[in-house]
């Protein structure tokens, strides 16, 4: 899954909490819903790509709802500014 279309089928969309809204703001994350099948450094290269930005950190888990990715980025990159970029706001 390393062509630069399929980005697009890895990032569903942002998911939204109270905890991840808190979570952009103390801790520089942001949880998007993912493809099920796709490995932390493909969920990377996507994010980083999508967003121009660079990511220190990536947990996901798998929930009803799907595979969420939480991305911590790196102190140059603002959660809250590629969060406004996802829609989040």
């Amino acid at each position: 899954m390393t062509d630069p279309s399929l980005r697009h089928r890895i990032i569903l969309h942002a998911y939204v909490t109270e905890k991840s809204m808190d979570e952009m703001e103390r801790l520089n994350k942001l949880e998007f819903v993912v493809d099920r099948r796709a490995s932390r450094d493909e969920i990377r290269r996507a994010v980083e790509s999508t967003y121009q930005c660079k990511v220190a950190k990536i947990n996901t888990k798998i929930v009803r709802q799907g595979k969420i990715a939480t991305v911590k980025f790196t102190k140059d990159f603002s959660a809250e500014d590629i969060g406004g970029r996802a829609g989040v706001f």
